[in-house]
């Protein structure tokens, strides 16, 4: 067997897409390969069947660090971002590997489904929940969506669906009214346990939207989890959506994204001596703080987007059993003159 230890030090949402590495190649090569790994988020790997311990000095192993070029041809072919390791390993190893599900690979030990909830710690009572990140990190400001267009979701949604909000603390995540607060509160492995209990994800492009389509679904094996995710024009649809989410982008729309993504980092330089605050890495077409590609996607439609998983009959509301079981945990409860 071929010893093989995988390299990447990126952010989680890189990790995740090479999760899914890990699994096409032993279902393309089975028994071929023994795998390991040395990434930025091993709680990404916890329970994974097809990682085994292997030394980086024994001479039968080869220790392969991993790039996606792929994402440099992302706007112009047909890939997703859940290739993006495979034909990097693929060139690399002369390997034919095929993607063998439209998702990262993350396991759950039985005894962590089986742990209560961090939600229902607080409300003492089973509710369904759909998480919500509202924000995202300060080096990639062309990512966000207004905090008050997110408040307006919630605010929508009353005595309807609980929203938990979640966030990294040292990343933008302006506090929401109406929410069980959960920023800072969760590492990844929380995360992923967080996500395995909720009903829906609303989010930007982040780690959090590849999480909704890789974890599986708490009671509903095989089936997907919904989410609503706010694209805008920075990355092409094929490259980041699943077929499940509501993926809302402006791709076409604007000169600036008309053939595909057009992959800005920022608004404004911060200042940091990043690349990214080099002109070509800035976005020029500003709307109150957001890009126009951002500016364009209202409340309105990530609502209709929400309320489609309703409609369609995939989901049912809070009771009024479940919703007062929440209030005494949210932060700064919604006035009940915004109830519609």
């Amino acid at each position: 067997m071929r010893k093989l230890i995988l390299k990447n030090h990126q952010s989680p949402g890189d990790i995740l897409m090479l999760t899914a590495t890990v699994r096409d190649l032993h279902a393309c090569y089975p028994g071929e390969f023994l795998t390991d790994v040395r990434t930025s988020v091993d709680q990404l790997w916890q329970y994974n069947p097809l990682i085994t311990p292997l030394r980086e000095d024994d001479p039968d192993v080869t220790a392969l660090r991993c790039h996606y070029p792929l994402i440099h041809r992302s706007n112009e072919s047909p890939y997703h971002f859940v290739q993006s390791f495979t034909e990097y390993l693929n060139h690399k190893l002369s390997l034919k590997i095929t993607p063998q599900k439209y998702a990262g690979d993350v396991y759950l030990h039985q005894q962590e489904k089986r742990w209560i909830p961090q939600v229902q710690e607080r409300t003492k009572k089973e509710i369904p929940y759909w998480v919500i990140a509202a924000g995202g990190k300060y080096d990639f400001t062309a990512k966000w969506w207004a905090s008050d267009r997110y408040q307006q979701v919630v605010d929508h949604f009353y005595q309807k669906i609980q929203f938990v909000q979640v966030g990294e603390l040292h990343h933008y995540h302006p506090p929401l009214r109406g929410v069980i607060d959960l920023r800072g509160l969760t590492d990844v492995r929380q995360l992923v346990r967080l996500t395995y209990h909720a009903q829906g994800v609303v989010c930007g492009v982040t780690f959090l939207m590849h999480l909704a389509a890789a974890v599986e679904t708490k009671g509903r094996a095989g089936q997907t989890r919904p989410c609503v995710v706010i694209a805008g024009g920075r990355e092409p649809p094929q490259w980041e959506a699943y077929p499940h989410h509501q993926f809302l982008h402006t791709v076409g729309a604007l000169p600036c994204c008309e053939k595909g993504g057009c992959w800005k980092a920022r608004t404004l330089p911060l200042g940091d001596g990043s690349e990214k605050d080099l002109p070509r890495n800035l976005c020029l077409n500003v709307v109150q703080d957001m890009p126009r590609c951002m500016h364009m996607i209202s409340a309105e439609e990530v609502i209709c987007g929400i309320q489609m998983y309703f409609d369609g009959g995939r989901l049912a509301w809070l009771t009024q059993q479940e919703f007062c079981a929440a209030q005494p945990t949210i932060r700064q409860p919604i006035a009940h003159s915004l109830a519609m």
